[in-house]
Formats: structure tokens, sequence, C-alpha cells
């Protein structure tokens, strides 16, 4: 694409997506901190005209994905280009993105969160263990949050929370009513894992 110029807000563009698993052009207007969604779908279409980024439809009734190309790892420090997107994952990652944007209006920097996708990293790919969708530091408190909108074997379910009771000060569940199945079994485990936090996912949605 001849007279394209790559500017700062572009290298936040991909490096986000590197970070997330799925991202909207809704989801990147916050992150890259656009004033727009005009500005910024206008800006997302010459990266991918320029060839960094493409746009994907994967799920029916569901806006396009944007994920980078090998490209676009050629010019900034990514972890992976072209990954593969979960089909069976691509609510819960909306969700994810969704809650993400609901803290960052409540105060937490986009910067300060480290995905899952991070601390999978982090850890090494030998190591395979639950991490939480992201978590961050406020306050001098670990907070992590996990978004839960279909029904983990129970027993699986308590031992994701009674590690991140060892692990976090503070762990959020945003799950997908308060009558669920899955608030009704954290509900439960308050008593004995006193950091949980339970959100319900309009709430996220109505005030992200």
């Amino acid at each position: 694409m001849s007279g394209f110029r790559l500017v700062e807000r572009d290298y936040g563009v991909v490096r986000e997506l590197d970070r997330w698993r799925v991202c909207q052009g809704r989801h990147i207007k916050h992150l890259a901190g656009f004033a727009g969604q005009r500005a910024c779908d206008r800006r997302l279409r010459k990266l991918a005209d320029a060839g960094y980024i493409k746009r994907e439809k994967i799920l029916y009734g569901v806006a396009g994905i944007y994920s980078n190309t090998n490209k676009a790892k050629n010019i900034a420090e990514l972890q992976s280009a072209n990954q593969k997107i979960k089909v069976e994952q691509i609510k819960h990652d909306i969700a994810v993105l969704d809650t993400a944007i609901y803290f960052n209006k409540n105060g937490v920097p986009f910067e300060d969160m480290t995905t899952e996708k991070q601390l999978h990293m982090i850890d090494g790919f030998s190591v395979r263990k639950h991490r939480p969708d992201f978590i961050y530091t406020s306050d001098g408190k670990k907070i992590c949050v996990e978004v839960e909108l279909s029904l983990k074997a129970k027993d699986r379910l308590e031992k994701i929370i009674k590690d991140n009771f060892r692990e976090y000060d503070v762990q959020v569940w945003v799950v997908p009513d308060l009558k669920s199945k899955i608030s009704k079994i954290l509900e439960k485990n308050k008593s004995m894992y006193t950091n949980i936090k339970i959100l319900e996912l309009d709430e996220v949605k109505a005030n992200g």
C-alpha cells in the first residue's frame, strides 16, 4: 500500500491484538485509545490493506475478529501471529475483553492487566496449568478475574477457586447471572474462600 506510514498507535494496536485472544473493532477502540469508532475502523482498514492485520468473519451474528499477520510480527515484538481462533471460545473471549473494558472504566489501566495468554507465556509452553483470564495489582493487592460462562465440573471449578485463594488477594468471577449454577457454587464457597467477588455479565456489559 503506497503512501502508508505506521504511527505509534499502530504499534499499540498490534501489541493489543497479540496479547488478547479475540478482538473486535469496538474493543480496539478502547484498547488503543481512539476517540471514536469511525476513526478506529478507518485506521484498522488501512492496517488491513497494508497487510499488517486481518479481519475475519468466523461466527454467524458476531462482528468480524481482528488478528495480526506475520508482517505485524516483523514490526513489533510479538509473541505470535496468524494464531488459530477457537470457534468454541469466541463468545467467552469477547466477554473477557468486555470485562477488561469494564475494569478499565473503573480505574484499571489496560497496561496494568496481564492476560491469560501472557501468563501462559511467562510459565513456558511446557507448563500447562489454569490461569485467570487476566490479573492486575491495585493498592498492593493481587487481583484475578475469571469469566465463567459455562459450567465446569464442580471439582474442577472448586480447585480453581482454591488455587486462586492461595495466589491472589481477590478473585472476581463474572457469571451469566446470579441464579446460574456457577454462581451458586461460588456463593457456597464464599464462607471458606473469603476473597470471592461475583459480577453479572449484563452489569459488566451495561457499564463497560
